[in-house]
């Protein structure tokens, strides 16, 4: 049932999707119909498959580093409270700045390549894991740590087997945004200026009127985004089995 509800969803949008467009007679240069996205899906998936790669490539990199220097920063604010003083307001004023606003100038300084991209995909997934990380590792269970102080335990090892394992589940949480996200700055940062990619590949569809094309991009990212989010969440899943979902069961 888990796996026919969202099919069952996806072709309900697909066929409501064409009977607008049959009823409402919208011209195709504004909004194709789904047999003319699929027909571009077909027709130019060489290159659709080729732009997706690199997209796919930039979104995985960037999730991967956005989460290893998140959980980095974490770690280092919550064990040296000097860092945390310094590091913390540099944080919350980093998010003030629009990220998107940075986007021409890590172009200008790593280029039109996908380290730029990476980059800027790495700079909004960074936040939301640090954050979350940091909240676990703060709100650990305080009777464990009184019991932890009371058997001498070090600040090392309390870090290690109590702080950590309390807060792998909001840090879970952290990586689940982070990978709802990811995409965005890949895409962003293609606009902007990049040579490959379905952002750019989107940009120039749009100019010469391929609107099919266009919307056929679209729809390969909506694909590897939705794809991404729920191999990750599987993934945690299975690494948190201790971890019990308490949701309550439908009626």
């Amino acid at each position: 049932m888990r796996l026919l509800r969202p099919l069952v969803i996806f072709i309900g949008l697909i066929a409501a999707w064409q009977i607008a467009v049959m009823l409402i007679g919208v011209p195709p240069f504004i909004l194709p119909s789904p047999a003319d996205v699929a027909g571009a899906l077909i027709k130019r998936q060489e290159v659709l498959l080729g732009h997706a790669g690199v997209t796919l490539l930039e979104i995985v990199l960037g999730l991967a580093l956005g989460v290893l220097f998140g959980a980095f920063g974490a770690l280092v604010m919550s064990y040296f409270a000097p860092a945390r003083r310094w590091l913390l307001p540099v944080l919350v004023i980093s998010q003030a700045i629009p990220v998107f606003a940075l986007a021409p100038v890590l172009v200008l300084w790593l280029g039109f390549g996908m380290a730029s991209k990476v980059a800027m995909a790495t700079l909004i997934i960074f936040f939301p894991v640090t954050a979350a990380l940091f909240d676990g590792l703060r709100r650990t269970d305080p009777g464990l740590l009184d019991l932890a102080r009371t058997m001498n335990a070090s600040r090392g090892a309390i870090l290690r087997h109590i702080r950590i394992p309390a807060a792998l589940p909001a840090f879970a949480s952290g990586v689940r945004v982070a990978t709802a996200v990811a995409p965005i700055g890949a895409i962003v940062g293609e606009w902007v200026g990049s040579s490959s990619g379905l952002g750019f590949l989107m940009l120039h569809a749009n100019a010469r009127m391929q609107i099919d094309t266009m919307f056929a991009a679209l729809f390969l990212l909506a694909i590897m985004a939705v794809a991404l989010y729920f191999a990750v969440d599987a993934a945690l899943s299975r690494l948190l089995t201790w971890q019990p979902d308490t949701q309550p069961s439908e009626d």
